[in-house]
């Protein structure tokens, strides 16, 4: 048995759980991890005992024939011509009646009107939820998937370097963000998520975006990078300073640090997440920075640099179930919200995998402000 047969045979078993007949696949991080192959302008669809139909534009038959595991391909031309192929795999597979699952949180509108148009999808089969299933899927690591990320986490390391040698006054947010990118990509990055870059007042928001903002002296930096490597992510987060730091930079960051290391020495086996992310909260509560907090702290690492498990209430709003007790081989990034202290804020963010007895920290760039 393959690793994409051990996968889908775990993947029907869940699918049984649920009462899903089949599922129908459209984002690419699902149909890679059971599959192979994961590209846009797709769809994978999935039967309870593990067969597998494709749906790819004409272009590509040959190349996904090459890289995918799958019991039927076939190629289509245009929009209409993808809605017959998947009545086609409906009627090849039997499937007249039952429940089929569709991935809510990451289909707009329009995209389930398409697969489930009356020429697409029979009368009788009814559409469900199927995003934790998938979420459940992927959770846990094989040692494979753990390499992999492993891998990306080196990557990072190299961007991250030249990001933080780039730092300067006058260089733009744009030119260290493109500094870390050129560096990952000769590293071995085959892609990247999007690159966060963001200095002075800039580093009071949640997520910042590389600008043309020129940096000046005594900025803090925030620098998050999230390379691709054979597929697999890693997510890393440091901040420094243009310049030497002011006492009070210097007393937010050590600060924000210390929660960072306190909660990351409570990963283990059987660790919810509301107690990882109560810890990180609460050193900075405690210090008095309870209104200076934005965010979950904590998420999963794997296909997609965030992806489940995801604290409860992050959950909730990604369709997600809240997350059980967590097992060995998950992967996370712990870090993910920063301390916005109203002129500029600070952040450190480190993926690991989990342990019986602790975490094994992946991404090692040190942890410094200066």
């Amino acid at each position: 048995m393959n690793v994409y047969e051990a996968r889908l045979e775990k993947c029907g078993t869940l699918m049984e759980a649920a009462e899903l007949d089949v599922l129908l696949l459209t984002k690419p991080a699902n149909m890679l991890y059971l599959t192979g192959d994961g590209r846009l302008c797709a769809y994978a669809m999935v039967t309870q005992d593990g067969q597998v139909a494709l749906g790819v534009p004409k272009t590509d038959v040959e190349d996904v024939g090459r890289l995918a595991h799958f019991d039927h391909i076939v190629g289509f031309e245009d929009e209409v011509g993808m809605i017959h192929s998947i009545a086609h795999h409906f009627e090849h597979f039997g499937i007249k009646e039952g429940r089929l699952g569709l991935e809510h949180t990451f289909l707009t509108v329009s995209m389930v009107g398409m697969l489930t148009h009356p020429h697409a999808k029979p009368e009788g089969v009814v559409t469900v939820d199927c995003t934790h299933i998938l979420s459940d899927l992927r959770l846990v690591k094989a040692p494979e998937e753990i390499e992999r990320i492993r891998r990306a986490a080196k990557v990072a390391e190299a961007g991250m370097e030249a990001a933080v040698d780039a730092v300067g006054a006058g260089v733009t947010e744009s030119e260290v963000a493109a500094e870390a990118e050129y560096a990952m990509r000769y590293a071995g990055a085959e892609d990247l998520w999007r690159t966060y870059v963001s200095s002075g007042p800039r580093t009071n928001i949640a997520h910042g975006l590389p600008t043309l903002r020129r940096l000046e002296a005594g900025d803090v930096v925030m620098i998050d990078v999230h390379p691709i490597v054979d597929e697999y992510s890693a997510d890393m987060c440091r901040t420094v300073c243009a310049g030497d730091p002011s006492a009070e930079q210097q007393a937010a960051y050590d600060l924000y640090l210390e929660a960072q290391q306190a909660t990351i020495a409570k990963v283990r086996e059987g660790v919810e997440m509301t107690e990882l992310e109560q810890t990180l909260h609460g050193v900075l509560e405690d210090a008095g920075h309870g209104e200076h907090v934005f965010g979950p702290p904590i998420h999963g690492v794997g296909i997609e640099f965030e992806e489940a498990p995801l604290p409860a209430a992050h959950a909730f709003f990604h369709g997600e179930k809240a997350p059980p007790p967590l097992p060995t081989n998950v992967v996370l990034a712990v870090g993910n919200c920063g301390l916005y202290a109203g002129p500029w804020g600070v952040r450190v963010e480190d993926t690991l995998v989990i342990g019986p007895e602790g975490a094994t920290m992946l991404t090692e760039y040190p942890r410094s402000l200066t």
